[in-house]
């Protein structure tokens, strides 16, 4: 049988021997394509098999892990490092000092998460490094360089980050949001948000802000913008937020909160959305074949959820968030059957909004050179001009 199969089955006679020679004879091949199957392993799996690599572990063989760090992976991180620190204690934190500073960057990520174990005093005198590395291109580097960072404190990185919140680059600013994520900033989430509400990053803003702060605790604490979120989150599956990582952020007890709630505006938008982006999904098979049963049955669940409300009476509220101020008015958009409705818009001051306004009316066929001239008249960036005289 294959060794993967026995390493990750459910018999202690054909795991435990496995778990024990890949450890003992420093066996990279078995080790890295173990590491190979991580996407497509379930996390159970994944864990049972740390464990295994846990116990197969003693004070005379852990030394062999240092062979196995040049193959990075995100699931056998912590549990390599655990071992290392019970067994090497501080006497180990030399070598992989060393490798922090001159090694691979899956050497410097392994060695980065051990200094979560090791000794703060130590690893403080690594910080200027640390804040380096956390700005890296390798990702696995720079989520532990952080979570390190955090645990330390480390406001000189925590306040770089929200300083570059105001930045004009969005990249940067998107960067200082994922930072911002991992480090655990909850006190900056508002900041966050707002960050969220102007920039054309929004969607993968949104992405983010579950692992900060769950949706159901943001909807109970901070009600419209947490629907704000969710509504960035819903148009983001699943091209940016794939269907797995959309049931992680537990969507269902957040639709299942809101409607608890009195339904307003922006809740109809949002459920709106909803109801139409979960039918696609449930009725396309190309959305879901390559799922794994909980979320296949996650999104049948909320589906089933959404088809139950009357998309009349949604309807019939979301033409309350039509004005410019409107968070929602974006989403709201999409379900205007009156042009009257649409040209009121053609006359406010946001120019991104007019163009979209514009752009609807194009796709009923109902757009003429009247509709142009009063939104030529209240727009003055060149490139939105342009687009415009073209349509």
């Amino acid at each position: 049988m294959d060794l993967i199969k026995k390493l990750t089955g459910k018999n202690p006679s054909e795991y435990e021997p496995v778990a024990k020679n890949m450890i003992n004879n420093s066996d990279i091949e078995l080790f890295t394509k173990l590491v190979e199957q991580d996407d497509f392993l379930f996390d159970f799996i994944k864990d049972n098999v740390a464990k295994r690599i846990q116990r197969a572990c003693n004070k005379d063989n852990y030394l062999n892990l240092l062979n196995f760090l040049n193959v990075y992976s995100p699931s056998y991180d912590t549990v390599i490092a655990q071992v290392l620190h019970e067994f090497g204690k501080e006497a180990i934190f030399v070598r992989l000092k060393d490798l922090f500073m001159n090694g691979s960057n899956a050497q410097k990520a392994y060695a980065v998460k051990y200094f979560t174990f090791a000794d703060s005093e130590k690893v403080i005198e690594l910080l200027p490094q640390i804040r380096k590395t956390a700005k890296s291109e390798y990702e696995p580097l720079v989520i532990n360089s952080i979570e390190v960072l955090a645990a330390l404190n480390d406001e000189i990185s925590k306040n770089e980050a929200i300083q570059k919140l105001n930045s004009d680059d969005e990249f940067e600013k998107y960067n200082a949001v994922k930072f911002l994520v991992a480090y655990g900033a909850k006190d900056v989430l508002n900041k966050i948000i707002d960050v969220m509400k102007n920039t054309s990053f929004s969607e993968n803003i949104a992405a983010e802000i579950p692992y900060l702060i769950p949706l159901n605790e943001l909807l109970e604490t901070d009600y419209e913008n947490g629907l704000l979120v969710l509504a960035n989150i819903i148009n983001a599956i699943p091209e940016i937020i794939t269907l797995s990582s959309a049931c992680g952020y537990d969507l269902i007890n957040a639709f299942e909160y809101i409607l608890t709630k009195p339904l307003d505006s922006s809740a109809a938008v949002v459920l709106r959305m909803a109801k139409d982006k979960f039918k696609e999904l449930t009725e396309n098979d190309e959305y879901l074949f390559d799922s794994d049963k909980n979320t296949k049955d996650e999104v049948k669940a909320i589906n089933d959820i959404l088809q139950k409300l009357n998309s009349s009476k949604l309807n019939s509220l979301l033409y309350d968030e039509l004005y410019e101020g409107s968070d929602f008015v974006f989403f709201a958009l999409d379900y205007v059957d009156e042009i009257e409705e649409l040209e009121t818009l053609l006359e406010g001051q946001n120019q991104t909004l007019i163009l979209k306004v514009l752009s609807i009316i194009k796709e009923k066929g109902l757009l003429d050179s009247k509709h142009k001239e009063i939104a030529l008249n209240n727009i003055t960036n060149s490139d939105i001009r342009n687009i415009v005289d073209v349509m």
